[in-house]
This record gives C-alpha cells, structure tokens and sequence, in this order.
C-alpha cells in the first residue's frame, strides 16, 4: 500500500510539473519542451530528487510505448494530404535522402567528436534523425511561417518520427546481433514500414467507416473510440513485428483526416489537447531520469557534435533535399535552421539505454546523455531563435498572405478581387449559388456553404491565409462567425463588419477581432451603391508633411461619402481596420460615392492650392452578369480594373 501510494504522488507530480511547464512557456512564448526539461532534470535525481522514474520499473517502459503511439497518430491527424502534395518531392526527399544524409553525417561527427565508437556512433545518429512534431507544430504556430514552409516541416516531423524510430530499431538490431549483412538490415527495415503501413492503413480507413456510420455515437464517446482504437492498432502492430506499430500510429491518423469523419475538428482539438498532455508528463519523466553527470563526461566533444549536426549536416540535408524545387533561397535557409528535437528521439533513446544496458553493451548512457543535449541544445538555440530567423528572412507572421471572406455581397466581390489582383490567394464562401457563379465567373475561388459550417472553412483553405474577414450584411452574423474563425484556426489576423454597440467593446471575447473600414460602415447601403454603379475606385497615396491632403481624406470620409477598404504598405496588401494609424507612404484604395444625380463637372472639388482627388474616370462596371461569358484580356474586361485616381492642385472649395 505504501509503494503504491509512492507511485501515485510520483505520477500527481510529474503531471503538475508538466502542466506547469507547459503554462509558464504558453506566457513567455517560448517552445514549452524548454521548461519541460527544466522542470524534469529540477525535479530528478541530480535536483530536489522528488521525482524518481526508475521507481516505475517496466512501467515507464510501457508509459512511453503508448505515449509515443498517441504522440505520432496525433500528428498523422493534423497532415493534409492535400498540402503534402505541393511539396511531395521536397518532403519525400527529406524522410529518405535526408534521413540517410543525417545518419551518415551525425554517425562521423559522434565518432571523431564525441569519440564514440562506430556502432554506437550510428545509433545515436539514428535516434537524432527524428524531428517530432511536438515540438516542431507549437514552434511554427508560435513563429507563424507562410504554409508552405510550415507544411515540409510538419510533414517531416510526423514521417521522420516513425521511420527514424525504425530505423533505429534496426540499427540496435545491427548492434546487438553484429554480424547481421547489408541485404538483412534493408530487409529488415522494409517488412517494419510494410506491416506497420499496412496495419495502419487499413485500420484508419475501417475506423473512419466505423465513425461515419456510427450515429449512434454520443459526440464525447467518439474521441475515446479513437484513442482504443489507436492503441489497439499498435499492439497488434508490435505484437507482430516489433517497432511497426509507430508507422501503424502515423498511417492511422493520415487515413482518417483524409476521410473526414464528422466532427473531425473536434476530434483533432481533443487529440491536441490529449498529446499536449501526454508530453508534458512523459518528458519531465525521462528529464527526471536523466544523469546531467553523464553529459559533462560528454564534454567538447559532445558539444562540437551537436554544432556540427546543426550546423553542417542540416543544411546539407536541406540542400540536396530540395535541390530543384521552387523553394527559394529565404525558405530552405528557415527550414535549415528549423530542426529541433524532441520527444520521440528522447523516449526512444532512454529506451535502448535500458535495452543495452541489459544486454551487456556499454554506452547506453552516453548515448542517451548525447540525445538530451541534443535536444537541448537544439531547442535552445533553434526554437528560441526561429521567430526572429522567420522576420530577419521575411517569412514571419506578418508576412503571412491571402484572404478568406465569408459573405460574397458586392463589396466582397470587390475585396475578393482587389487581393487577388494583387497576386495574394483569395477564398469566398457565400450561401449563394448566384453568387458562387459570379466569383467563378472571376476566377476566384469560391465554395458554397454556411460560415459556421468549420469543415467547410477548412476545406476553403483557411489554415492557409493570413487574413480572414466576415461580410455579410448581418453584423451580428459577423461577429459570430470572426469568434469562432478565431477559437478554431488562430489565423493572423481576423476582420468583421460590426458597430461598437454590436460587440461590446468592453467583451473580452471579441479582443483579437479587429473591425473593418470603420466604425459605422452602412454596409447595406455601399452594397447598393456598387450593384447601381453610383461609385468610382480610386486610390490616393499618403505624401509625408502634407496634413492637408490627409485632412480632405478624413473629411469625405467623415461625410460618408468616401470608404477606404483597403491600404498597402510596404508593399502588402491589408484590410483597412477602423483603428488604423495612417503613415507616410500608405496607398490607399476607396470607394467614393457619386450619385447619378449629379453629372462628372459637379463631383467633390476643393479649394485653390489642395490636394485634389479626382472623381471623374470612365465609368467601370462593378458588377458582374453570370449568364455572360467574362472575358479578361489584358484586363480590358475585368470589373475591377482600377481607375487611378491622380492626386493634383485645383482652386475650388470643398463642397
């Protein structure tokens, strides 16, 4: 009774450590396995001695088998298979080339650095080929990087995971039996990936049978369905060849995410939640179990091989990885730098110590010693910097592009079409079938649905686009739909047509939604405008010193008779929020209302000496005939074409 009173205050202890840990790197905005291994070695044997996981026996054996499993299948579970396919080359050269670069590479520099002999030199370079995308996933949401790059290294730390734990499998194997030959250690990997793809396949695609058909299922039943069915699936995997069922956990989950079974974000949400969990406890038990003397034995060496890991055989492997891809220069550099390890290559090789140990083989610690500061090194150095590597190359958050727009009224025809002139990538939703007909007729890419249906969201592409904006001529509607585009996909930046009393200004649950245009904007009201062609568009560019051309614009904007929608600066297209500061430099894109009442000679002048914004271009049809076929020569055609408006001195007053 006592004993296992122990183990339960071991256990209580190491998830509030981990719980902890996860809170205090969730306010400092750092990679949370950075306080995760804090905590652990604080905690272990060589700190305060609290923790003792060598208390557990097999069973933080077992704990990590199972976690690792969850781990990988939760990582499956958030590929996009159709993501993956604008970067199949760059990603499948990277779990196979790459992993042979980094075994070879890593095997050299532990040997000659770190003096390990060569056997244990290649199994510590096989348990460090592994990303994982435990670490990996918090960083990039954390940096924000543009999808494409996060999309190579979320693909490589999920299929790396499994395939680099094979292969170390394999390279033990070679260890412990020493005279296994060439033709026995590749068959040995190949029948590993088979029977566990295989297992993995089809077990994913009958549970997603099973989910799709399963009504009878309460929704909070669903995701513990998933968890058995996800351990069983590993076990049977293992239970046939040992070490299978990782790739069993990783084809599992890419299976069922391709087949989207109901409710899958919540799915995905609860299995995050589940892993974020999981991790927390497993790695403060294997830092816990850590010896920090066995690292300094390491010495320069061990440091000088993680540099050089780091340093020399990561780019490498990214060079020839994506060589001839359209990745630029920018993008491969980030992904050089972009590779930190973590939980994987940590619970695999706190296992082999134990295996070698067992078997008699000397340098289980050392390796494991290797792997921790490995991680720590690269975590440390890797994952604090890459938010700042990301802006120093332009790929950082604020850099992210495109648009999502829900409510495909006229003005966000219009918006659609203002973006995706100027090169971003633009998505609309709308209710309509009319007006999915005209965004077609456009070329814009346009899906037919409610804006609260989330699935639908996501298959428009909204994990991908920097900005999301709901206009709909409902304010209400709007702010909904922003809040839950928000709690459920976190884009950078989230727009709403709403009035201040719509939302409450002191409601802390619309904070992160900025308001778009402005404060009262009668969006009605503009819809009929540009549907009657009683509006022109124009564009002015803010020139440094001039307060007076900036206080005309905020005076036909204060009439109601000018809406700014969107603004470039530094070269970036933005909506326009209410709050907005304007800047020297800012080119800024408004519709101005022009009744047909009045003729072009009485449109707004001003007085002798001002700026002038000219209202009198030919007239541009804002509006667009779906039974007539669109024709977009050269932009002759194009709705939107901009008639630019050209800033001059007139000699009349603002009328």
């Amino acid at each position: 009774m006592e004993g296992s009173f122990a183990l339960t205050v071991l256990m209580i202890t190491a998830i509030v450590a981990g719980v902890t840990a996860q809170v205090a790197a969730n306010y400092l905005k750092v990679p949370s396995i950075v306080f995760l291994l804090i905590f652990g070695v604080a905690l272990g044997g060589n700190g305060l001695a609290v923790l003792q996981p060598r208390d557990l026996g097999m069973g933080l054996e077992v704990i990590v088998s199972l976690s690792v499993a969850l781990i990988l299948f939760e990582g499956g579970l958030n590929l996009q298979l159709s993501e993956l396919g604008k970067v199949s080359a760059s990603l499948r050269n990277l779990v196979t080339t790459g992993a042979l670069i980094t075994l070879i590479g890593g095997a050299i520099a532990a040997h000659w650095l770190a003096e390990f002999p060569w056997q244990i030199a290649f199994l510590y370079a096989s348990l460090v080929v592994v990303t994982g995308p435990t670490v990996i996933n918090p960083l990039l949401k954390e940096v924000g990087v543009e999808r494409r790059v996060a999309t190579i290294l979320e693909g490589e730390g999920v299929l790396i995971d499994a395939i680099g734990a094979i292969l170390a499998v394999v390279v033990l194997d070679v260890v412990l039996k020493g005279d296994a030959s060439t033709a026995e250690i590749v068959l040995d990997l190949l029948v590993r990936l088979s029977i566990g793809g295989s297992i993995g396949a089809l077990g994913g695609w009958l549970l997603s049978r099973f989910l799709k058909r399963s009504q009878f299922l309460a929704d909070d039943l669903k995701s513990s369905v998933v968890v058995a069915a996800v351990l069983g699936l590993f076990g049977l995997a293992q239970s046939i060849q040992s070490e299978s069922g990782l790739m069993t956990a990783v084809l599992a989950g890419i299976v069922v995410r391709a087949a989207a079974v109901p409710d899958q974000r919540l799915l995905i949400k609860f299995k995050g939640q589940l892993t974020v969990l999981t991790v927390s406890v497993l790695f403060v038990l294997l830092a816990a179990n850590l010896s920090i003397p066995s690292i300094f034995v390491l010495g320069w060496g061990g440091v000088q091989t993680v540099l050089v890991l780091m340093a020399i055989v990561r780019p490498l492997n990214i060079l020839v990885c994506t060589w001839g891809s359209s990745l630029n220069w920018r993008q491969k550099a980030f992904i050089a730098w972009c590779g930190p390890r973590g939980i994987v290559a940590a619970s695999v090789a706190s296992l082999f110590a134990i295996v070698l140990t067992e078997r008699g083989v000397n340098g289980g610690d050392s390796i494991k010693a290797l792997v921790f500061l490995t991680i720590a090194m690269t975590v440390f150095l890797q994952g604090l910097t890459a938010k700042w590597v990301a802006k120093l190359l332009g790929l950082g958050i604020s850099e992210a592009s495109g648009v999502a727009i829900v409510g495909g009224s006229p003005l966000g025809l219009l918006v659609a079409r203002l973006f995706q002139r100027h090169g971003q990538k633009v998505t609309l939703v709308d209710t309509s079938a009319e007006v999915y007909k005209q965004a077609i007729a456009l070329d814009i890419p346009a899906f037919v649905s409610n804006g609260l249906d989330m699935k639908a969201l996501a298959e428009a592409g909204l994990d991908s686009v920097g900005t999301f904006i709901a206009l709909t001529i409902n304010t209400d509607v709007n702010l909904v739909l922003a809040q839950r585009v928000m709690e459920e996909f976190r884009p950078p930046k989230v727009f709403a047509v709403y009035t201040r009393e719509d939302n409450g200004k002191e409601d802390n649950n619309y904070q992160d939604i900025q308001q778009a245009f402005g404060n009262r904007v009668a969006i009605k009201a503009w819809n009929q405008h540009i549907s009657l062609q009683e509006i022109r568009l124009g564009e002015v560019t803010l020139i440094e010193t001039d307060d007076l051309q900036l206080s005309q614009f905020n005076a036909l904007y204060n009439s109601g008779n000018l809406l700014p929608i969107v603004f470039e600066r530094k070269e970036r297209l933005q909506i326009v929020p209410a709050d907005i500061t304007w800047e020297s430099g800012d080119r800024i894109i408004y519709l101005l209302y022009t009744p047909k009442l009045l003729n072009a000679a009485s449109s707004l002048s001003l007085e002798p000496g001002s700026t002038t914004i000219d209202v009198t271009p030919e007239d541009i049809p804002l509006v667009v005939n779906p039974n007539q076929k669109q024709s977009d020569s050269n932009g002759a055609q194009d709705y939107l074409k901009m008639a630019r408006e050209i800033l001059k001195k007139s000699g009349k007053n603002l009328s």
